[in-house]
């Protein structure tokens, strides 16, 4: 407890540090306050209880319930990180957006300015689908045409807004904009699904299991967390050796470092991209009635056997899919090539891209195996008794979120408190994040 004290104390002592984390509070605090900001022309005493779940569920998680209470921010960053993901893609399969990438600084401005237009155009479209389908009628006090147009154009405002406070979070502030804000949301529903457990077990609704159920639950979720960090954090570190280089009385090079390849390199992406299938099925159903009573059933009951395998299957195969299309083996040979580096034992060239790319296959199974545990925990959660509300926070997208944005953001104080020779946030081994830190490189900075 002491040892927290003093590192609280030692990040406060950092005059940058600690405006950057004051001004990051104070970001996240207008999203906040704004998010329950009401559309204009809206009645809100008439929208009553208006819960998602399935995929629109999943949004109104990400948009910190503004999606269910059709707040001006209801759509939240969705549409940027829509358009990022597209733009990403694009950089993969379209050559032209494969030179802007290599164009250093200038291609990564024309790139962020790409996806700011692509998320205006997502965002009306959005929009518009949005007030149509998900605004209800008895709550509108204008013209329908007059409505649908202001609030298309307040929603797209909102959407800017938003990316606009996280771009202002990532330069000025602490950690990643964009995931803070979706951690934000996130958080804002765990005070209201810890209430709805705590009075499903010990509460004036009690339905059993009492206090002791209760602490189970607890104890289960700090696993479940532990776990998903060994996942989030987990490497392969595959030792270069660099060339020896000597000018002068000057020794360059010569030094091994690590290439830290991740576990889980596709991050919470398969997830999201098989949630997005899961639900064609339910409505498949919707849309053609005479389907409702058929095989198809079981797959719009999340807690159902068929539901949960057929979820992994997709999961592991998204997995693969998005590790291949992201980690590039071939560019990360020549890169190590260019600069006079080379895998003790292996060839460089084509020999060290097929290295890599076997080592890549070999981890990616069991983190693919992994990530499907992690995504179905939440379906086994519901199974044994736990509230839906409470169940989301065992596992899948929301889960992954969390853990990853603490540790990216707990990597960037860290490093801060190591630049001021402080001690960092841990008495024994370095809080290393997503992105991985050599190990030779840790050591380098001491």
């Amino acid at each position: 407890m002491k040892k927290l004290f003093t590192t609280l104390s030692n990040i406060w002592k950092i005059q940058e540090l600690k405006e950057r984390i004051l001004f990051t509070l104070l970001i996240l605090l207008v999203y906040r306050f704004v998010s329950h900001v009401v559309l204009p022309g809206v009645d809100p005493t008439a929208l009553g209880a208006n819960e998602k779940s399935g995929l629109l569920g999943l949004l109104d998680m990400f948009a910190g319930g503004s999606f269910s209470r059709v707040s001006i921010l209801a759509l939240g960053v969705m549409p940027y990180i829509s358009a990022s993901i597209v733009v990403q893609l694009l950089g993969i399969a379209v050559p032209s957006f494969q030179k802007m990438q290599k164009e250093g600084e200038s291609g990564r401005k024309k790139m962020n300015q790409i996806t700011r237009y692509l998320t205006v155009a997502i965002t009306i479209v959005q929009s518009v689908g949005y007030v149509k389908t998900q605004v209800p009628a008895e709550a509108i006090l204008l013209p329908n045409t007059l409505f649908l147009v202001l609030s298309t154009f307040v929603l797209t405002a909102g959407t800017l807004f938003v990316m606009w406070l996280g771009e202002k979070i990532t330069d000025k502030g602490i950690g990643n904009g964009t995931s803070l804000i979706i951690m934000v949301g996130i958080i804002a529903r765990l005070p209201v699904a810890i209430s709805q457990e705590f009075s499903a077990r010990v509460g004036s609704a009690s339905e059993g299991g009492g206090p002791v159920a209760l602490v189970l639950e607890i104890v289960a979720l700090f696993a479940v967390v532990m776990f998903t960090i060994l996942i989030v954090q987990g490497v392969r570190k595959v030792p270069v050796q660099y060339a020896k280089k000597i000018v002068g009385n000057r020794q360059f090079g010569g030094v091994r470092q690590y290439i830290p390849l991740k576990v889980n390199a596709a991050g919470v992406m398969p997830i999201i991209f098989a949630q997005a299938l899961m639900f064609i099925p339910g409505a498949l159903m919707q849309f053609v009635p005479s389907l409702q009573g058929s095989w198809l059933i079981q797959f719009s009951n999340t807690t159902s056997l068929a539901y949960s395998l057929t979820f992994a299957f997709l999961i592991i195969a998204f997995t693969f899919f998005y590790t291949a299309i992201t980690v590039n083996p071939t560019q990360m040979s020549d890169d190590m090539k260019k600069n006079g580096g080379f895998i003790p034992g292996v060839k460089p060239g084509f020999a060290t891209s097929t290295f890599i790319d076997d080592v890549i296959s070999k981890i990616t199974f069991p983190g693919a195996v992994f990530l499907a545990i992690i995504a179905i925990l939440p379906s086994l959660a519901v199974k044994f008794g736990i509230k839906q509300e409470f169940a989301h926070f065992f596992g899948g997208t929301s889960l992954l979120i969390l853990v990853g944005v603490v540790l990216d953001t707990l990597q960037q104080i860290e490093s801060y408190l190591l630049m001021r020779h402080y001690d960092g946030l841990m008495k024994t081994g370095r809080v290393t994040g997503r992105t991985g830190v050599p190990a030779a490189s840790s050591n380098a900075a001491l």
